[in-house]
């Protein structure tokens, strides 16, 4: 069986998982045979040194001829979607007949979101998360469609992760955030968190870009709590700095798009105990009390910190459950077996020829907008924007799927030159 993923990049928890399967599949010898159409080049070679490593076949920035002439070839197409102006991009032309199967790596709970004519149309939609499910567009699928539907944990598996080790019980409680630092995925009110901590001596250790936090560390600064901030930037040995951390505060924006949170589960993997907020991703994968902790408000995340310092057996106790329960639930075995039986059943169907350009538009500026959700009514045809009310972090971002990122990909369309000067400006 010929599998071809077609996905925008090879970095982060994609990267990871895509990797793995590779891996798995030639360890299983299942039949599977994966090729990995990566439409921009990778900055990193980690997991292309995987692929290669174990037969995986990897195309890097194809054409769109070579492209297509793939997508004929393969038995399965996968695509893996965030979002990205590259994947809009190839959807919004005319594609050749396939079994296609859309893997989402978005909740689509929050801007971006997922279009309900996108989750109808492929032979399966894969979510990556249950939460997905309370998506209230979806409340009115019919029956056939539900059999197309599914939710499979976008995960790499945890056996390159060391087990948890019996960490110290005595000196300050080590507390640590690993992941993207700008608030479209923190929460925009970390610092409150960070100031309602009493415990002497106490820091928050923050690994990831310093580049994405610059808003959060000229925030800290102002009030006077950037000595509560340690910042590590990006680091790519991330077991030697989850060995570092006896609890991870993966407090999160309540718009996030995440879902399988493959940070929050590596450390859980390895020990570390989460403290994360109520939100509909994290609520999957924490058990509040068995698996971690759950948190509504700055004043109860200074509780349970105050707790887990003064009592050693709880820590302990919290962070082997973690382990196990991670281990267990999310096994790369787990995700490979699930994918593998959709495999399955979609290979008993047809090839089809699809048509997204009615979903998402016939443009760059239509594909942007067309995963705005309730934030689209701000992106006027006339290239002005409306401004009034409270803007959420995420048009913001950089990259994910932004304005920004959509106007840097296609610099020719003027109505994304428009929207992203006036929000840049806004600024």
């Amino acid at each position: 069986m010929e599998v071809l993923h077609i996905t925008a990049h090879l970095g982060g928890g994609v990267g990871k998982v895509l990797s793995r399967l590779v891996e798995a599949s030639t360890r299983r010898g299942d039949g599977i045979y994966h090729t990995i159409a990566c439409l921009e080049a990778p900055e990193k070679s980690q997991f292309v040194d995987q692929v290669r490593a174990h037969d995986g076949q990897l195309l890097v920035c194809p054409s769109q001829v070579e492209l297509a002439e793939q997508v004929a070839a393969a038995d399965i197409v996968q695509l893996e979607w965030w979002h990205h102006p590259a994947v809009a991009a190839w959807l919004g032309g005319e594609l050749p007949a396939m079994r296609l199967v859309v893997w989402s790596h978005i909740s689509g709970l929050h801007v971006p979101r997922l279009p309900t004519a996108f989750v109808t149309m492929p032979a399966r939609f894969l979510f990556t998360s249950p939460c997905s499910w309370s998506q209230v567009a979806l409340a009115d699928l019919d029956g056939d469609v539900w059999l197309r539907v599914d939710a499979v944990f976008s995960t790499g598996g945890f056996d390159d992760l060391p087990e948890p080790q019996q960490r110290p019980l005595n000196g300050p409680l080590r507390v640590g955030y690993l992941g993207t630092l700008n608030f479209a995925k923190l929460h925009p009110r970390l610092l409150d968190f960070v100031a309602a901590v009493k415990l002497p001596n106490f820091r928050l250790i923050l690994v990831g870009d310093p580049t994405t936090g610059v808003e959060l560390l000229n925030e800290a600064q102002r009030r006077g709590l950037d000595s509560r901030l340690a910042i590590r930037g990006y680091r790519t040995n991330v077991a030697a700095e989850l060995a570092g951390f006896d609890v991870l505060a993966y407090l999160l924006n309540p718009l996030h798009y995440g879902t399988t949170e493959n940070a929050l589960l590596e450390a859980m993997s390895m020990g570390v105990i989460p403290i994360v907020l109520n939100n509909p991703a994290e609520r999957y994968l924490v058990e509040h009390g068995k698996t971690g902790l759950v948190v509504d408000s700055p004043a109860e995340f200074a509780r349970v910190l105050a707790r887990l310092n003064a009592q050693p057996d709880l820590r302990w106790r919290l962070s082997r459950q973690a382990s196990q329960d991670v281990r267990k639930r999310f096994a790369l075995e787990h995700t490979a077996d699930c994918l593998l039986r959709h495999y399955q059943a979609v290979m008993t169907e047809s090839k089809r020829e699809l048509d997204f350009r009615p979903v998402f538009g016939d443009s760059p500026a239509d594909w942007f907008r067309s995963c705005m959700g309730e934030e689209a009514y701000r992106f006027r045809d006339d290239g002005s924007v409306n401004l009034e009310g409270e803007l959420p972090h995420v048009l913001f971002e950089r990259c994910k799927g932004s304005v920004f990122h959509y106007h840097r990909q296609f610099p020719g369309d003027l109505r994304l030159a428009s929207w992203a000067k006036i929000l840049g400006a806004w600024r």
